[in-house]
């Protein structure tokens, strides 16, 4: 198969592009500083690339690894908006369009709680949690236009998946495994204002799985790419450190995370947002998970790593 993937040059791109040539298909990047270039933004000859494909993984998004000022927040929502509309209209221009579109979404569109699992049925969608910062709504906000783009796009012809997908785990550097692991080896590992928010996660290996099996089963919409076994952030955080063999992480007050997330240029959203995610459509459709829970999967990657 032909596989077209925008915003395809960051970690869950290179990991998604490693399998499907490693499977034997024709891979194409798109993006703005390298493969075949665009901007994210209008048509061009970029569209070329996908009139005749057999898939598109739309990756495109400005990286959420920043500090969440008004700028890079209105980057955010444009990186993803713009690209996931600009997709839609070379889709719906296609003399032979895809069959199968993949568009990335998020699992931060769920609220953030810790009474029960959000699955794509049951779940709350978030924007309207009582004592959360007001910036986490408008990622919610970010989120929901991102799949509105999807939903609205007219490509009759194309079957439409938004990927909710919780954290991308692989021993990629510069990824979320590699930044906690740093963490974790330093001996700062330890629970994040007292650690009882969730951790939803997805190993590399059924991440991409999961993207195969939607591509061939006859599923649309919304699915959570996610690990059925969500859980909190202290017990993530020292199964982890388990993993590397550190025995101590000292714990971190909200104001610590703070200081350390504007250290890092990052945010404490990414930190202290419970994302309690759940896989339901992909268990309704037969998927097994090689890596359903978390201490066998921090191990492998602690291994790969090495």
């Amino acid at each position: 198969m032909k596989i077209v993937i925008p915003g395809g040059t960051g970690q869950v791109g290179g990991v998604l592009s490693r399998a499907l040539r490693a499977a034997g298909h024709e891979v194409v990047v798109i993006s703005r500083g390298g493969g075949v270039r665009w901007d994210g933004r209008t048509l061009g000859p970029w569209a070329r690339e996908i009139d005749g494909a057999d898939v598109v993984v739309n990756l495109a998004g400005r990286s959420v690894s920043c500090r969440y000022n008004a700028e890079n927040l209105q980057q955010m929502m444009r990186s993803r908006v713009d690209s996931a509309r600009v997709v839609g209209e070379a889709i719906a221009r296609s003399e032979n369009p895809p069959r199968v579109w993949l568009q990335m979404s998020t699992a931060t569109i769920y609220a953030h709680r810790f009474d029960a699992a959000n699955d794509e049925r049951s779940g709350i969608l978030g924007g309207r949690e009582e004592d959360v910062p007001g910036y986490w709504t408008y990622s919610v906000e970010i989120a929901k236009r991102w799949e509105a783009e999807l939903d609205e796009a007219d490509t009759p012809a194309t079957r439409k998946v938004a990927l909710r997908s919780a954290m991308v785990m692989s021993p990629d550097r510069g990824g979320v495994f590699d930044h906690l692991s740093w963490l974790a080896r330093l001996g700062l590992g330890g629970p994040v204002a007292g650690g009882r928010q969730y951790v939803s996660w997805i190993h590399d290996d059924d991440f991409v799985r999961a993207v195969a099996l939607l591509i061939s089963e006859p599923i649309s919409g919304a699915v959570n790419l996610a690990a059925p076994h969500p859980l909190p952030h202290r017990d993530f955080m020292r199964e982890l450190r388990r993993a590397w063999r550190v025995p101590v992480g000292l714990p971190a007050t909200r104001l610590m995370a703070g200081i350390g997330a504007f250290a890092l240029r990052s945010d404490t959203e990414l930190l202290l947002k419970s994302r309690r995610v759940t896989p339901g459509r992909l268990v309704e459709a037969g998927f097994g998970f090689h890596f359903p829970n978390w201490r066998a999967a921090a191990q492998n990657l602690v291994e790969r790593r090495r």
